[in-house]
């Protein structure tokens, strides 16, 4: 029987879960790709390129109301990624005019409060069940299985850079992902990194994966210059602290930035990229 694990993470293929239960499931100033590419469906909209915000799903009749952060973006190469608003997960893609069908598909297994299982395991099962047909609306598109069950999506609007708390992937050793580890005294996860842009103060704040961190940032042309950072000195477990390490790498020095609706992407000078996601 499918569990959920709180505290770890791991990827399970959607394949192996459907052959255990029934309903398969897991528990910049520019915009990309706005413009040109993409695969169409029969009524001439996109449905590539676009991140869609998940709205509901309904599986023999029952509709389940997703979290606010549920997204799945189907990109130009045949990758679909997206999360459930607890946890992640990833497919390949076929788009064949108002046809889609998701396979190879791999969620990670995280047990969150606020992100009801049967809303997981129903937007599994529907995704992955076989070939979808697509209904498109120009800012909604509804995903429809032969046995009539739905998934209803609608466009992400971008988020704003200023005044939003972005929830950053701190780059691990070779590119890999730190992960939070507990909570700190205020009960912040430990890990958890974040930060917020004031556009009036032209500054940026928040959380490393150890310490509190302020600097001066000057946003200009898809570009933001971060200041030298002022932090506290807490001193944390040596993974957080070669994490922290890490994030200050992108301060004191020019970054690109891209915000994807929900999603900013920092790249610094040297290459390293940093992706951030809009906490709701």
């Amino acid at each position: 029987m499918y569990r959920q694990k709180r505290q770890r993470s791991k990827t399970l293929t959607v394949a192996a879960v459907a052959a255990l239960v029934p309903l398969s499931a897991a528990c910049g100033s520019e915009k990309a790709n706005d413009s040109g590419g993409g695969s169409v469906g029969a009524d001439g909209q996109r449905i590539t390129g676009v991140q869609w915000s998940i709205d509901s799903v309904t599986v023999d009749g029952t509709t389940h109301r997703a979290p606010d952060a549920a997204q799945v973006r189907i990109d130009d190469a045949g990758e679909a990624a997206g999360s459930t608003g607890c946890n992640s997960f990833s497919a390949r893609a076929d788009v064949d005019g108002e046809r889609v069908r998701l396979s190879d598909a791999m969620f990670t297994e995280k047990a969150c409060d606020k992100t009801p299982v049967d809303f997981e395991k129903s937007l599994g099962r529907t995704l992955t069940t076989g070939s979808l047909t697509t209904e498109n609306d120009g800012d909604r598109l509804t995903l429809t299985t032969d046995a009539g069950d739905t998934v209803r999506l609608s466009k992400a609007q971008d988020a704003s850079l200023y005044g939003t708390k972005w929830a950053v992937d701190v780059p691990g050793p070779e590119g890999q992902e730190s992960h939070p580890v507990g909570k700190d005294e205020k009960g912040d996860e430990k890990g958890g990194a974040h930060l917020t842009f004031d556009r009036d103060a032209k500054t940026v704040s928040g959380r490393l994966p150890c310490n509190r961190v302020n600097a001066s940032a000057t946003v200009s042309d898809g570009s933001i210059t971060l200041g030298a950072p002022s932090t506290t000195r807490m001193m944390c477990e040596g993974s957080l602290m070669d994490a922290e390490k890490r994030l200050l790498g992108l301060f004191d020095g020019k970054v690109d930035y891209r915000i994807d609706q929900g999603t900013l992407t920092l790249t610094s000078e040297d290459g390293t990229t940093v992706r951030a996601v809009a906490e709701k």
